[in-house]
């Protein structure tokens, strides 16, 4: 097995996957890093596959002997590209491979049906480094722990509108909390006002956030969310927003009897999208919640009648969070 310095041993190869490209880089950076620095520029070969990759060229570089007490690198970006010339030379090649060099595939997506894909996960346990992006709920606590790495915190409120503005792309998240951690870092902390003040929102409005916002009976920023929305329909928001009222009434009748942890299965959905429906459930007086159904009905009936729809709807979102 190829060793590093420090008698770390690593496989023969592996196949970094995933389109969540902060992962990639990361994962790529721990790999090189593990390169004797002295002979990196001798020991490290990076392609980008191409239509022009020759086989016998990669073959020939993947059984080089490293320079020095170390091991060899060659890496291979955009690997659900090779020509299949070059993807079968691979798979021969790793039945038996060079022991002093180490082969990193990086892709952006490769089925697992492939016979590249079986040919690297054939090498070893951990051969395949899985950077599937997290879901769009994962991400809040991972921008608390990304907050940390540079030095600040951050709290759950503050991650959650960064994600919201940013997007769910982590390399986008990680830029953006970089600089917010410079004009924080004296406080020590970056808040929901800094992500505010500081962060342009560049993502689009998803309605999710829009019916988040009006859960938790915030007039104006479900008012400003809606005004961000690029041709919204009004009556498929109101169709949402319908739904969304009736899964908190579940909610709230739940409450009342203690049974609230029965809420993810009496909706169909799983915990983690119902997770802060109790909460938000509680913010209404009795009977509110079925005084927003009623409206959420004139509203559906005034936008099928021909009423000004801007109006409207921004007139049930201000009955709804008063």
């Amino acid at each position: 097995m190829p060793q590093t310095t420090s008698g770390q041993q690593l496989l023969p190869a592996y196949l970094i996957v995933g389109s969540d490209d902060l992962k990639r880089r990361q994962a790529t950076t721990r790999l090189k890093g593990r390169l004797d620095q002295g002979f990196s520029a001798f020991n490290l070969d990076e392609r980008v596959a191409s239509s022009d990759l020759a086989p016998q060229d990669i073959l020939s570089s993947l059984n080089t002997l490293p320079m020095g007490d170390t091991f060899r690198l060659v890496m291979i970006e955009r690997a659900d590209k090779l020509p299949k010339p070059v993807s079968e030379a691979i798979i021969g090649y790793l039945t038996d491979p060079n022991l002093a060099c180490v082969l990193c595939l990086v892709a952006e997506s490769l089925p697992k049906n492939t016979r590249l894909y079986k040919a690297v996960a054939k090498v070893g346990k951990q051969a395949v480094v899985d950077c599937a992006p997290k879901k769009r709920w994962e991400l809040p606590p991972l921008v608390v722990r990304m907050a940390r790495a540079y030095g600040v915190t951050m709290d759950q409120n503050a991650a959650t509108e960064l994600v919201s503005r940013v997007g769910e792309s982590t390399t986008m998240l990680d830029t953006q909390l970089k600089v917010l951690a410079e004009y924080c870092r004296d406080a020590g902390a970056i808040t929901l006002a800094d992500v505010e003040h500081h962060v342009v929102r560049t993502a689009e409005v998803k309605p999710w956030d829009f019916l988040d916002a009006v859960s938790q009976r915030d007039a104006a920023k479900a008012l400003s969310l809606y005004r961000l929305m690029q041709n919204p329909s009004q009556v498929a928001l109101c169709s949402l927003l319908t739904g969304r009222l009736r899964e908190l009434i579940c909610a709230k009748s739940l409450d009342a009897r203690a049974q609230s942890g029965a809420l993810a299965s009496e909706l169909g959905k799983q915990a983690w999208q119902v997770k802060n429906h109790l909460g938000w459930a509680r913010r209404f007086a009795p009977g509110a919640l079925e005084q927003g159904l009623i409206a959420c009905a004139r509203c559906e009936r005034a936008l099928k009648s021909g009423s000004d729809p801007d109006v409207t709807f921004t007139q049930l979102v201000v009955t709804v969070c008063s």
